[in-house]
């Protein structure tokens, strides 16, 4: 197999370039990965190694190239964290596309195998802010034989194991979590228990009622234990959509982490600075997934919500070569997860989660069924923290505090959320902690799938508490959003009067930035609600979003005026009262 990647090459387990590599060579083959190829000059890093005896496989790297490139505003990122020294020209937009197209130009009887994020949001119709239009399936744009959606080990084991056995790639149609086109009249025989038919990609172009429709059927078996499979008519072909793979068991996600990585980047880059090796690379990854289900976040569209949790065993192996590398100086940077604190959760009674259809666990309400211990995480942090050569572990990926201060009916596991709350501002905090609150309008956050604002007040009480009696002296980092679908310019007023009286001059913020395959995103492109089909208002135009933008940095005096100004139009003397108290 060779292995094209935006990338570059770092051979580490939270780089799905690296985990691809490796799952294929420990599957007997032999694999070339070409990072970051030339794709502007003779195309000559696309020739250099011949063709694959099986397949080449293509991913654009662990960001959607489209969000590497480019901000809310649609304005050119000057870097690039996973490139060396942080150059910005090293892959195309759209890269999962443009390496794919001169691949099959090249070597048209090939197959082409595409993956990674890029391509598991862009799987189905769906709407590419960049564009500002409705795009087909990325099969269609890429002319790619296959591809493996979500994280790819159990896909790719069974596609290399059938065509080892002499199979053709188009042969092959039963696979759970890969989706591929077929001719209309050649659709094969469903192997899985149910099926489903979405609009075709024409109807939705023409409508957009039809398209909201559709995401709600795609996000509900995104959610789904056993889905059904999907069926999508594009240009006179059909997208056939295989459900996904059940959870990975403790010992399938174990032997993707314990793959003998260097944790390096390659040599070739040696006296370079890859950022966004930097940022992980005395860090761990305890779990995927995620239950939380928030209407702007891509996590359960491309992992799951379903949690699949590593064993202690392979998380303390990990911190034990951390340990080992040259320049460790001592700190763990995070054990974390996609949600920092739903390892080893799941629902005590799994088959009442086999008929679940809730895109989230734990909003409006954390379910009845979901076990919220979070012993097994005190458990390994001390285990950690413990081991010879770490001075200290922190928890830098985010918590849900919502889940710390659920009450349980069970004792033991509201007094474990207890320990583990101070146990991760006591010794797990690095200066800071950051939470992500979004919004302080209950309208907005409903709309989010976030719990209500008042339960951050209440986290933050808790936090101050626990600094006095530990005399810490710790900040609390509130991440929020602006232009979400359902925010208005008077609730971020709100909001910054709210933040105001908590003496915060916010930091962490985001104009909301629509990314493929998400319910914010469908509300923003289509005006209406996908499970309601009401009409919701999104702030659209740059004049919009820099109203309400504006309003996170009330402090400025630049701004000043121009708040002054909105706020009256709005009405809202009480607010220009709390935010401009001295006039």
């Amino acid at each position: 197999v060779i292995l094209f990647s935006g990338d570059a090459y770092i051979d580490h387990p939270s780089f799905g370039t690296a985990v691809i590599g490796r799952l294929l060579e420990s599957e007997g083959l032999r694999v070339a990965i070409v990072p970051q190829p030339n794709w502007r000059d003779d195309l000559r890093d696309f020739k250099k190694l011949g063709t694959p005896r099986l397949f080449f496989a293509v991913t654009a790297g662990v960001m959607d190239s489209m969000i590497n490139h480019y901000t809310a505003n649609k304005r050119l990122r000057s870097k690039d964290a996973y490139t060396p020294d942080g150059r910005s020209d090293m892959r195309p937009d759209r890269a999962l596309t443009v390496y794919s197209n001169i691949l099959k130009e090249l070597y048209p009887d090939i197959p082409v195998v595409i993956g990674g994020v890029e391509g598991s949001l862009r799987r189905i119709t769906h709407y590419d802010y960049w564009s500002d239009t409705l795009h087909k399936s990325i099969l269609a744009d890429t002319g790619a034989d296959m591809l493996l959606y979500g994280m790819g080990e159990q896909p790719l084991k069974q596609l290399v194991r059938e065509m080892e056995s002499g199979k053709n790639i188009r042969e092959i149609t039963d696979i759970p979590q890969t989706a591929f086109l077929t001719a209309q009249n050649k659709v094969s025989q469903n192997p899985f228990e149910e099926e489903i038919t979405l609009f075709s990609h024409e109807e939705c172009l023409k409508d957009k009622l039809k398209q909201a429709k559709n995401f709600k059927e795609v996000e509900t078996q995104s959610n789904r234990m056993t889905a059904a499979r999907i069926l999508q008519n594009v240009d006179n072909k059909t997208l056939v959509v295989n459900p996904p793979f059940p959870p990975m068991t403790e010992s399938e996600i174990d032997a993707s982490f314990d793959l003998p990585y260097t944790r390096l980047p390659h040599p070739k880059y040696k006296n370079k600075h890859i950022s966004a090796f930097e940022m992980i690379k005395f860090s761990i990854n305890m779990h995927r997934g995620c239950f939380g289900g928030c209407s702007f976040c891509t996590i359960s569209a491309h992992q799951g919500k379903f949690i699949a949790s590593r064993s202690k065993k392979s998380i303390i192996e990990e911190a034990r070569k951390i340990t080992e590398m040259p320049d460790f100086k001592g700190y763990i940077n995070d054990l974390g997860g996609p949600s920092a604190n739903m390892y080893k959760m799941q629902g005590e009674d799994l088959s009442i989660c086999e008929k679940c259809k809730r895109p989230s666990c734990i909003f409006p309400k954390v379910c009845f069924n979901l076990n919220t211990d979070h012993t097994p995480m005190l458990d390994i942090y001390r285990s950690v923290d413990a081991l010879p050569g770490v001075k200290k572990s922190f928890v830098s990926s985010g918590v849900r505090y919502d889940m710390l201060q659920h009450k349980s009916k069970d004792p033991k596991v509201n007094k474990a959320a207890e320990e583990y709350t101070r146990e991760l501002i006591t010794n797990h905090v690095s200066g800071r902690l950051k939470v992500a609150p979004e919004h302080t309008s209950d309208a907005t956050l409903n709309l989010m799938r976030k719990p209500s604002f008042a339960q951050f007040h209440q986290f933050k009480r808790t936090f101050d508490k626990i600094n006095a009696e530990e005399n810490l002296n710790q900040q609390l980092i509130p991440y929020f959003i602006s232009s979400h679908p359902a925010c208005t310019e008077e609730d971020m007023a709100e909001l910054a009067a709210i933040t105001k009286n908590l003496n915060f001059k916010l930091e962490q913020i985001q104009d909301f930035t629509p990314s493929p395959m998400t319910l914010a995103t469908e509300i923003y492109y289509t005006g209406y609600h996908p499970y309601t089909l009401e009409k919701v208002y999104t702030a659209k135009t740059n004049a919009q979003k820099m109203r309400q933008h504006q309003f996170f940095f009330w402090y400025d005096r630049k701004n000043k005026g121009k708040i002054i100004a909105e706020l009256k139009r709005l009405n809202r003397q009480d607010l220009i009262d709390k935010l401009y108290p001295k006039g």
